[in-house]
């Protein structure tokens, strides 16, 4: 017994109540040997029930009853079923348990437990508890050796569950495998908070009304925020949510229901819950989705999923769609994550609140790398100490300017890594002084910057967004020849409002297979969301054209691909714009969606000059160019771009400055590229 029962936790009163019960199960062996080696009458033997009860009542156990009593209650073992339990633990915490069983057997290589023994042993044997459906199997709480006869098959206790016996609670090394993480609970913003409360709630229900748990959905693009949601809800019902890559299931069914009852083990005896999360599948085919499905169907526990569109399946489901925090509340989460820095930024909150939506742990993440690279700089030009940065307030405007470049530009690069697999970055060089264009269109292109700058006093402080989510979107089209300055204009505005622009050409995205072309649009808008990036869509004729009559799906799905992409960009937070050669060939229906409309007209002669004058950079060395003559090619401002590049190299490859038989070299290269043949009028008095 135990000395001082009173000073005993619980883990050293377990493993003697553990012990206690190997003991007599020993002493059980024993006497069966004896009477085996006496030849008397076989009398089952008993357990001493008293000294048993007795240990059970150990106040170290007022809290939780000892492990092996857990274990027969959670899952349900008989009194035979606990006696084989014991029998195979035995074998890991006795070094002579094999001699004793191969004595207790009469066969001197069966050193292990089998059914055999346990059957000749116990009290209460019965054949029942061998079957595949009874909990020793069920559960997989024993593994059976390879033998011809099933009594005579060595048993070994599950490594989990010889661990679970001895109070300690790892995450099975098979679920381990196949790759697994906790959750961590994150603070959460009301918006946020409520859809956990849901989640518990639902829960708290079905366990009431002892119904199946429903499976709880949440759908969105921001994986952070739906993780750190889940994890807030486990925490409130004191379980432990484990991340579960959806991408890593087995796919053979016999693997996948073995992941399936380890699981469901796991919740039972640790209340452990499966995150899945299904949101980017690197193989999305239509089998590794029938496995998904069928594991959800499956678990005889509560299962959270990650997607980003709804799932449908046949348990019970509760879907909760999960967006990211809101202005107000991103606004929050910045003021809170640079606490005394606030007041100094002047502003600069609301102006990154405005261009750019971020989860709560992207803000942080943000936050600390800004302010990590802005008092390296501190640090560099005032030469204080490290960690008296953050309170250096007296440090003023400029030091605060400098941070909030940090944060402006930590912030870009959010969506990059996502991004850059899907479209092409375009480094944003571009002045409003290298755009050539009339009044009117140089005019549309000032007010599409304004929109941008402007969109969180309109659309918040003025009340705009409160009358409607519609529309909120900045969406644009340019058309107009190939050369005529689109994507030279996307440059500009991003170079103004200092933001990245990303190219996608709309021909490599539309596919012949129907619902491809959506998902390859949702990929761009949804990596796109949070970097406030300006997406420009290139060739867009590929996609929009005269709306036809619908004849069968594929022209019925068209129009629906159409009608995706605008709407995405109707809600897109930042800008969206098209660009096309023929805006004739567009549907007036679609083209009224649109807020902005820029007809980059071919540029006359004027144009030209100007173009001319303003292509060249100020360090380049040029040598008496008459622009009034180079206006006379009838060619647009991209082919002047080239032509005035080519010649440069020209020239510099001649150690000269760059002059008139140069850019003639270079025209007659780039008229030969367009197919065209370059006229006496168009060169002529170039060269005397």
């Amino acid at each position: 017994m135990l000395s001082n029962p009173a000073t005993k936790d619980w883990y050293t009163a377990n493993h003697h109540y553990l012990m206690t019960w190997l003991s007599q199960t020993r002493q059980v062996i024993e006497q069966h040997i004896e009477q085996k080696n006496q030849e008397k009458a076989k009398q089952r033997l008993f357990v001493d029930d008293q000294e048993i009860q007795q240990l059970a009542n150990h106040p170290a156990f007022n809290s939780a009853p000892p492990a092996l009593e857990q274990l027969c209650q959670i899952l349900n073992l008989s009194l035979f079923e606990r006696e084989i339990v014991v029998l195979c633990a035995g074998m890991e915490l006795e070094q002579h348990w094999g001699r004793l069983c191969a004595e207790a057997q009469e066969q001197p290589h069966s050193d292990y437990p089998t059914f055999s023994l346990a059957l000749s042993i116990s009290s209460s044997p019965y054949w029942g508890a061998l079957t595949q459906d009874a909990p020793l199997r069920r559960w997989r709480l024993i593994e059976i050796g390879a033998g011809n006869a099933l009594a005579k098959c060595a048993l070994r206790l599950d490594e989990q569950i010889f661990h679970y016996l001895l109070g300690l609670h790892p995450l099975d090394e098979r679920l381990q495998q196949i790759g697994v993480s906790p959750l961590v609970v994150e603070d959460l913003v009301p918006s946020h908070q409520a859809l956990s409360e849901q989640m518990v709630n639902c829960w708290v229900q079905a366990f009431q009304e002892n119904r199946v748990f429903p499976v709880l959905q949440l759908c969105g693009t921001e994986a952070a925020s739906k993780k750190a949601i889940a994890a807030t809800a486990c925490q409130t019902l004191e379980l432990t949510g484990y991340i579960v890559s959806a991408q890593t299931l087995a796919s053979n069914i016999n693997q996948l229901h073995l992941i399936c009852c380890l699981w469901e083990r796991e919740w039972r005896l640790h209340r452990r819950v499966v995150f899945l999360e299904s949101d980017r599948l690197e193989s999305p085919e239509a089998g590794k989705e029938n496995y998904i499905n069928q594991f959800l169907e499956t678990l005889q526990a509560p299962v959270i999923v990650s997607s980003l569109e709804r799932r449908f399946i046949q348990r019970p489901l509760l879907n909760l769609e999960v967006h990211q925090p809101n202005p107000a509340e991103q606004r929050q989460l910045w003021h809170t994550a640079l606490s005394e820095l606030t007041p100094s930024l002047n502003g600069h909150i609301d102006h990154l609140v405005s261009h750019f939506n971020l989860s709560a742990s992207a803000i942080h993440n943000v936050c600390t790398e800004a302010r990590t690279r802005w008092g390296a700089e501190v640090l560099g030009s005032k030469g204080v100490a490290e960690e008296s940065v953050t309170q250096h307030s007296h440090f003023g405007f400029p030091q605060c300017t400098a941070l909030s470049t940090f944060l402006w530009d930590t912030c870009r690069t959010q969506a990059r890594p996502r991004l850059d697999e899907l479209a092409q970055r375009i480094t944003a060089t571009a002045e409003w002084e290298d755009l050539v264009l009339p009044p009117n269109e140089l005019g549309v292109l000032r007010d599409i910057a304004a929109h941008l700058r402007q969109r969180s006093k309109v659309y918040e402080q003025w009340g705009f967004a409160g009358k409607g989510g519609r529309g909120l979107g900045i969406s644009a089209l340019f058309a107009g020849a190939s050369g005529t300055g689109k994507t030279l204009a996307a440059e500009v505005l991003g170079n103004a409002l200092n933001l990245d622009v990303y190219r996608i050409d709309l021909s490599a995205v539309v596919s012949k297979y129907i619902g491809e072309t959506e998902k390859n649009l949702r990929r761009v808008f949804d990596a796109a969301e949070g970097g406030g990036v300006i997406l420009l869509f290139d060739e867009a004729d590929a996609l929009f054209g005269k709306r036809t009559e619908v004849k069968d799906s594929h022209d019925r799905h068209a129009n629906i691909e159409v009608s995706y992409l605008l709407q995405r960009m109707e809600a897109y937070r930042g800008l969206a714009i098209l660009t096309t050669n023929l805006k004739a060939s567009l549907d007036q229906a679609f083209l009224r969606r649109i807020r902005f409309i820029v007809q980059f007209p071919f540029p006359d002669v004027n144009q030209r000059t100007e173009i001319w004058r303003r292509v060249f950079p100020q360090q380049t060395p040029i040598a008496d160019l008459d622009f009034q003559k180079l206006a006379k090619l009838n060619v647009a401002g991209g082919n002047i771009r080239n032509i005035a590049l080519n010649a440069a190299f020209l020239a510099a490859d001649g150690d000269e400055p760059v002059g008139m038989k140069h850019l003639l070299q270079a025209a007659k290269s780039e008229y030969i590229k367009m197919e065209r043949p370059l006229t006496d009028v168009e060169v002529k008095g170039w060269i005397s």
